[in-house]
């Protein structure tokens, strides 16, 4: 155990299409729910981390002074870096009550910071000129090598998107409920060969936030606490044409067993995951980088029902990127969902359990941070 605890999670007061509000809007208004889910002021915060916006702009926004600011920014999952940095920060005494926050308008667009690549970068000068236009078709690369050597098929790959509706059948929050079929996958629109349109992540607005503070400070706030057993990081590259192995996440292979070992668990201990799935493929690597699958395993795993309701490893219960929300930097919504399901105040709580594993991926496999949550005292 880290030493360290969740004692303050919540999301924007809406989600989906909100226009109303901009970028950094929203990220306040993350805090502020958060910070009264954990009964305390901006004033009582003296560790700040954010991606998205900048740390400095919202410091000032939210009258905030800190002592220890991360700014990390590598994607959907910097937000588990912000967890694995503020816990470092915490335990070393540079700072006592840390807020990590998310905001991003990607639907509408108000206020959002630019995401083009110059045409000097890594990725301007050795994959912009064959013509990929953003993730859909980029992360089509490692999906096609996948189907080829583990001849994972294309409803395989389809199922992944009907679980993860059939989980957000049971959230009132998430922006699709209505169950869907292999078939009706299959038929959606063809967005960028193999992935159909339901095998693509959503564009909205949202965010969310996490307060965290050492474990001896955990019982003076008013919700159960959620207790950060380990946490891991790693990057590989910025280019996903340059992956070591097209099948399978380097850093995945990295973050996800270091946090697990530090957390001290197996995989018989874990009840419960949250993989990073912004497109339809990105589960079936997590499960096979974590351990839990051996390599060209997972569609059969998730075919034959293992990660859906009932399954013995119940996976992106919220519904995920593909039906609960996607802003652009899924891995907050990730995070709040782990903590949800360790307060037990899910919408499809998971019966019992007491180990979620959380795995975020940032870019195209760029990098990767995960963090192991538990309910659990000792």
């Amino acid at each position: 155990m880290t030493g360290v605890a969740v004692v303050g999670a919540a999301e924007t007061t809406e989600l989906g299409k909100v226009p109303g509000m901009s970028q950094i809007q929203l990220h306040a208004d993350a805090a502020l729910n958060a910070l009264q889910d954990a009964g305390i002021s901006a004033k009582d915060i003296d560790g700040l981390a954010t991606a998205g916006s900048r740390p400095t702009d919202l410091a000032h926004y939210l009258g905030i002074t800190p002592t220890w600011v991360d700014g990390t920014a590598v994607g959907g999952c910097s937000f588990m870096l912000h967890v694995r940095h503020a816990v470092a920060a915490l335990v070393t005494g540079q700072c006592t009550t840390v807020l990590i926050t998310h905001g991003e308008s990607g639907r509408s667009g108000i206020g959002r910071d630019g995401f083009g690549r110059a045409p000097a970068s890594l990725q301007g000068q050795f994959e912009a000129p064959f013509g990929p236009m953003g993730p859909p078709t980029l992360f089509t690369l490692p999906v096609l090598r996948y189907m080829k050597t583990y001849g994972m098929s294309h409803e395989q790959l389809a199922m992944v998107a009907v679980v993860q509706r059939e989980w957000a059948s049971k959230n009132p929050r998430a922006s699709f409920r209505d169950l869907i079929t292999v078939d009706d996958v299959l038929e959606s629109k063809l967005i960028a060969y193999p992935f159909h349109l339901l095998e693509c992540c959503l564009v909205t607005d949202g965010g969310g936030a996490l307060i965290l503070t050492l474990n001896n400070r955990a019982k003076d706030f008013p919700q159960k606490p959620v207790f950060i057993l380990g946490c891991g990081e790693s990057v590989e590259t910025p280019m996903i044409s340059q992956m070591e192995d097209l099948t399978s996440s380097r850093a995945f292979r990295v973050a996800g067993p270091a946090a697990m070992q530090q957390a001290g668990v197996k995989h018989s201990d874990v009840d419960h995951l949250m993989v990073y799935d912004a497109f339809a493929h990105l589960p079936i690597y997590g499960l096979e980088d974590l351990g839990f699958c051996k390599p060209g395993e997972a569609p059969d795993f998730i075919w034959e029902q293992n990660t859906a309701p009932g399954g013995k490893l119940p996976m992106n219960t919220n519904g995920g990127g593909l039906s609960y929300m996607h802003s652009g930097m899924y891995g907050m919504y990730a995070l709040q969902e782990s903590v949800r399901q360790m307060r037990g105040t899910a919408p499809a709580q998971v019966s019992n359990a007491e180990v979620s594993v959380c795995l975020g991926v940032g870019g195209m496999f760029g990098a990767s941070g995960c963090i192991v949550f538990s309910n659990a005292t000792d």
